[in-house]
């Protein structure tokens, strides 16, 4: 009988690990703060986990087995009406795991740049004289040390990186989005089997909806966090806040030139029947510094009329999660409080005027 061939060692270099662990797409769901991890499922049987100390990050974490995370603080989602259920899954389809699925949504990248590290933790990447946002969540910290030792090094503070875009929207259209990039790894070379061997500088693969969204007057690229059953399960037991910061989309503005399909653009006047539905597409697309937006290269696959299946978060819990941040952002207004000094008695009140009578008025 042959002998079954040994298992292979896994990777010890942190380069190598990062770089084998990006190679699985990420899905945007960013938020800006306490970001979800993205790891990489083992495909060796492992011995029984630990229970969690921290059941907030820990439970996050252990849904995201293949998909990255992307959040962004956009106010609005897409305007595709929710139902009651508090997550929308765009299809029926019986796989559970998003490995199995043909098409996935996510938004990976990679950038060069002069790197900053900030002592006050706010890391900065420079493209192209234009300085942009640089962080990391807590499960890539590790690969966050490994750059920084790589640039005390070395001495070179220009460093090509494998991360996920970030969009930052605003409620007025006329006040402009801005960009962030977050740490996924780093590459001091070219390896042809991983993403920064596929994607040249400042080139990005997207997979989401080609729509435009109510707080953004260029069409985006929408990002949404993919199905899982596991995290179904964590969603339906979350509170509003953390399920939406947990479902939470990423919308890259994309300029397309003679794309082949127009943006979807909800039209409030017309009826569900006749407002059809954005594509699903995949592409590439290159950063362009300083406008702040993605420009379209190349389609990698046939746009599809049926995208994915998704998580949304649905309108109740949008709105449940706005009024709670109202109510804890409502500015104070204390009362006037007259000065002890202040001496009211010595004002007196203006005379009152009395209207003549008609008597009066004939005497005179």
């Amino acid at each position: 009988m042959p002998s079954a061939s040994p298992t292979p060692k896994k990777p010890t270099n942190t380069e190598l690990n990062s770089e084998a662990q990006f190679r699985q797409p990420g899905v945007a769901g960013k938020e800006e703060e306490n970001q979800e991890s993205t790891t990489k499922e083992s495909l060796e049987p492992s011995p029984t986990p630990k229970k969690p100390t921290n059941p907030e990050l820990n439970s996050e974490a252990q849904l995201i087995k293949v998909a990255g995370d992307q959040e962004e603080k956009s106010l609005e989602l897409s305007p595709t009406p929710a139902g009651d259920a508090p997550v929308q899954v765009e299809t029926e389809s019986p796989k559970d795991h998003i490995e199995d699925l043909g098409a996935i949504f996510q938004a990976v990248g990679v950038i060069t740049g002069e790197v900053e590290i900030g002592e006050d933790g706010k890391n900065t990447i420079t493209i192209s004289n234009n300085k942009y946002p640089l962080f990391y969540i807590t499960q890539k910290f590790r690969v966050f040390e490994a750059l920084k030792k790589e640039i005390e090094t070395t001495g070179k503070r220009t460093q090509r990186l494998v991360v996920y875009p970030k969009a930052i929207h605003f409620p007025r259209k006329e006040q402009p989005h801005q960009i962030a990039f977050q740490l996924v790894g780093f590459d001091t070379g070219r390896f042809a089997e991983t993403v920064s061997g596929e994607l040249d500088d400042m080139e990005f693969k997207f997979s989401g909806l080609w729509q435009f969204i109510p707080v953004c007057p260029t069409p985006c690229i929408s990002v949404f966090r993919n199905f899982s059953r596991s995290r179904l399960d964590y969603i339906k037991q979350a509170d509003p806040v953390k399920k939406v910061r947990f479902m939470k989309a990423s919308h890259l503005p994309l300029l397309w030139k003679d794309a082949p399909l127009r943006p979807f653009r909800f039209n409030p006047k017309v009826s569900k029947q006749e407002q059809g539905q954005p594509s699903f597409v995949t592409l590439k697309a290159k950063f362009l510094p300083g406008r702040d937006v993605f420009g379209f290269v190349a389609l990698l696959a046939p746009p599809q009329e049926t995208p994915p299946r998704f998580l949304k978060a649905s309108k109740q819990d949008k709105a449940t999660v706005q009024q709670q941040s109202k109510k804890n952002n409502k500015p104070f207004t204390p009362r006037p409080v007259k000065s002890e000094n202040q001496e009211t008695h010595n004002q007196q009140p203006k005379p009152i005027l009395k209207k003549k009578t008609p008597e009066v008025e004939k005497q005179g």
